[in-house]
């Protein structure tokens, strides 16, 4: 159970007693993916997180593994070639939460693409990103596009194409990266935040001064490389560096808000124009629908940037234009998201003309920072990062590491004994639920834990038997089960960390968490010891968070 949140105190002492290879600043997915590839190569690794690990960006995104099809308009051919080549080995590699998800693109009058041009970039898109033929794109008539999306029928309407994308949980995605990282020697912590930089007498970067969040205790952490990989924070450590200089990161703002899929019935994904040159996602979810996503420059708070009246107000006008029959109104609305794009700077360029390629900073003191880029490629930008380390140690200490290891590396939880196919994923989730029914779980409600959980279910379900033979209540003790996972293998310190970031409850089952959240207080306060004042602090916290998801300025 070494990345338990119960053993804070050892992770915490080998911090503060080993000189690392590398410490990473950040565990969004950006640095999970470094920490991975660095540790599978040999390296000695430590990874800090201010916060949780994917409290930023990491758990704020559209949620989709997708090959950048809206690259092409801005003809950076290469990213799309990149991402969509990565697309299909994060799917194989965690293929539980990585899923296909078939993308209907109505082509309407004076929208950002015609049937011609569709078609041509749906083509390049395919070869490009080296798409399976199974699921290479098709034209389709209007006829045929109502046919399996009603709702957009309107005069507008004028053709549709169907292609390929794949949803995620990026948060889960985060943590199951981690995870693997930690099996292979990693230590990773959440709640550790860098406060400033230790350097040698040359002016070089030789540590960090952090502080452990949850108690106050201050310690150093000693490292041959340092990567700052903080994402929207990627600027405020540069600062601290004193190497804030040339290229700087521009915030883009981006929410999603979640409908009754009774209130928005769509069972396929779209992909549709806003009516201002920009487009928009509306993906189903088990019973949600959830559209997104807003591309505006962002200025203020960045732990919690801003959901405004006017931002879900955009998107609700998008849906109601596609989709004139629904007449959305912002009382529809069961809950929202916020997140940060940390882009590169450009002079002169709107929001969404900015490129998300990602960019490496190299510092006189030797920090390395990364920012911009993608969820989709993120192995990619860790094995970049990598290597610039690998090439530091071997001049400077003559030691050579393995090549990188992660193209086919199954991440926890996607360790599957066969082809991760949706064939062979929904027969394991049968097998599976088929073991545990006895305890009076719903096949719904097992199903929604595998996909969350993958190969790791089993973990769940035999201390799900353990406590039902106790307390013969199926959901307590299924609740209960997973909090005993998720605080013993995913370091879970609070219930925050819980019910938005291990289990996305916030996001897409907001309406359940009343019913358990006095419960799941009550399991943490007897798992992590906790007192009355903690266990209400963390309860007054988790609702200030919801009341976030549901109230906008």
């Amino acid at each position: 159970m070494k990345f338990s949140i119960l053993n804070r105190k050892t992770k915490i002492h080998s911090l503060a007693t080993t000189k690392f290879d590398l410490l990473i600043i950040g565990g969004g997915i950006t640095g999970a993916g470094i920490a991975l590839d660095a540790v599978t190569r040999g390296m000695s690794v430590a990874l800090i997180e201010m916060q949780d690990f994917a409290a930023g960006t990491s758990s704020r995104s559209t949620k989709l593994v997708h090959g950048g099809l809206r690259y092409l308009e801005h003809l950076e051919l290469g990213l799309v070639r990149e991402v969509g080549r990565e697309r299909e080995i994060v799917h194989n590699n965690a293929a539980h939460i990585v899923i296909p998800e078939k993308m209907i693109l109505p082509i309407i009058e004076d929208g950002n693409l015609g049937e011609f041009t569709t078609s041509l970039a749906l083509y390049v898109y395919d070869f490009l990103a080296g798409v399976k033929k199974s699921e290479q794109k098709k034209m389709l008539t209007k006829e045929e596009t109502v046919k399996i999306i009603p709702l957009i029928d309107s005069p507008i309407l004028k053709a549709g194409a169907l292609y390929y994308e794949y949803k995620t949980d990026d948060s889960r995605l985060t943590i199951e990266v981690l995870k693997k990282a930690v099996e292979h020697g990693a230590e990773c912590i959440n709640y550790v935040k860098a406060e400033s930089f230790i350097y040698n007498k040359k002016d070089k970067i030789k540590g960090v001064n952090v502080k452990a969040v949850l108690n106050g205790a201050e310690f150093e952490i000693y490292a041959k490389n340092i990567v700052n990989a903080t994402g929207p924070w990627v600027d405020g450590l540069r600062k601290k560096d004193n190497s804030l200089k040339g290229k700087r990161i521009h915030h883009t703002k981006g929410i999603h808000i979640v409908f009754d899929k009774k209130r928005l019935p769509i069972n396929h994904a779209i992909y549709f124009d806003t009516g201002d040159k920009r487009m928009v996602f509306a993906i189903p979810r088990q019973d949600i629908i959830y559209v997104g996503t807003t591309d505006t420059d962002y200025y203020d708070n960045l732990e919690n940037p801003t959901i405004t009246k006017a931002d879900v107000q955009y998107l609700i006008d998008a849906v109601n234009k596609i989709a004139p029959t629904v007449n959305l109104e912002l009382k529809d609305v069961k809950s929202a998201w916020s997140g940060l794009r940390p882009l590169i700077h450009e002079e002169g360029k709107d929001p969404s003309e900015l490129s998300r390629k990602d960019e490496i900073f190299h510092s006189k003191t030797g920090l390395i920072s990364i920012a911009g880029g993608k969820l989709t490629g993120y192995r990619i930008m860790a094995k970049d990062v990598v290597k610039i380390v690998a090439k530091r140690l071997f001049e400077k200490e003559n030691r050579e590491f393995l090549k990188c290891q992660t193209k086919n590396m199954r991440l926890s939880g996607g360790e599957f004994p066969f082809y991760p196919d949706m064939p062979n994923l929904i027969n394991s989730a049968d097998q599976k639920y088929d073991e545990v029914k006895q305890t009076g779980i719903t096949v719904n409600d097992f199903k929604r834990l595998f996909y969350r959980y993958g190969t790791n279910i089993d973990k769940v379900s035999e201390k799900a038997f353990d406590y039902y033979s106790e307390i013969r209540d199926t959901k307590l003790s299924w609740l209960k089960a997973e909090l005993y996972y998720c605080v013993n293998f995913e370091s879970v310190a609070t219930l925050s960390d819980f019910f938005i970031r291990r289990t996305g409850m916030i996001f897409f089952y907001i309406d359940e968490i009343s019913e358990i959240l006095k419960p799941a207080a009550d399991i943490l306060a007897e798992f992590l010891n906790w007192d009355e004042k903690t266990k209400q602090k963390n309860i007054k916290e988790l609702n200030i968070e919801l009341k976030r998801s549901v109230v906008f300025d």
